[in-house]
């Protein structure tokens, strides 16, 4: 397939060219969590063909932003990673998710969730400052969706998969976007069962705080 080109000289250009096309940002997103075999990554885009994912893995390790490396006997294979190029991305990722979030609305017929695509959404909400005070542990379980999230005073860890008698348990729906977004306060989603949680109900408020997203456009404007 040939590369895509735009023939400018430009930075943004050249971004595109290397990101944009589909499911290599996704791609890039997932490492995120760290280095991935190849089935790792089909788990997490469960839509993607496999030489659809052969070939971005081959473009992105050309240009850099992905390497491959060979992990040692007894677990043995090739796994992917980001370089330090593909690292970089973090900030510009977080902020162009979270602005995509502002708009997401509910989720299509088709719209699926994956743990990876959650855990990271969490990374990208934290909010340093918010939660300069809070050491606190917290389990987010959406359906069969199970992640977590430790919090250390202003930093956090995000992962895919259950804690060890985490602080607090949150079992919501997809509405746990409306209640990060502020558009429903705690008690309010504690009260109507859109919320459960099992532990200190005075951590989802904590949690509300730390991890936020923006309200969108249409919010904004009827709160203005």
């Amino acid at each position: 397939m040939s590369h895509r080109t735009y023939g400018q000289f430009c930075g943004l250009v050249r971004a595109l060219e290397v990101l944009g096309e589909r499911w290599a940002l996704l791609i890039v997103r997932d490492l995120f969590l760290g280095p991935r075999r190849f089935t790792d990554l089909q788990r997490g885009l469960p839509r993607i063909a496999t030489n659809a994912l052969s070939a971005r893995l081959k473009e992105l390790e050309q240009a850099g932003v992905i390497r491959r490396r060979v992990i040692p006997r007894p677990q043995s294979g090739v796994v992917y990673e980001l370089t330090q190029y593909g690292l970089d991305l973090e900030d510009g990722l977080w902020r162009l998710g979270l602005w995509g979030a502002r708009s997401l609305g509910g989720p299509g017929p088709e719209d699926i969730l994956t743990p990876e695509a959650l855990a990271l959404a969490l990374r990208a909400s934290f909010r340093p400052n918010a939660a300069r005070r809070l050491k606190a542990s917290y389990e987010l379980r959406i359906g069969d969706v199970v992640v977590q999230a430790r919090v250390d005073r202003g930093s956090v860890r995000t992962d895919i998969g259950p804690l060890d008698k985490p602080d607090l348990v949150l079992e919501a729906g997809l509405e746990v976007r409306g209640l990060m977004a502020a558009e429903v306060s705690p008690s309010e989603a504690l009260a109507s069962g859109a919320v459960k949680v099992t532990g200190d109900p005075e951590l989802l408020e904590r949690f509300v705080e730390a991890f936020h997203i923006t309200p969108g456009p249409a919010k904004a404007a009827a709160g203005a």
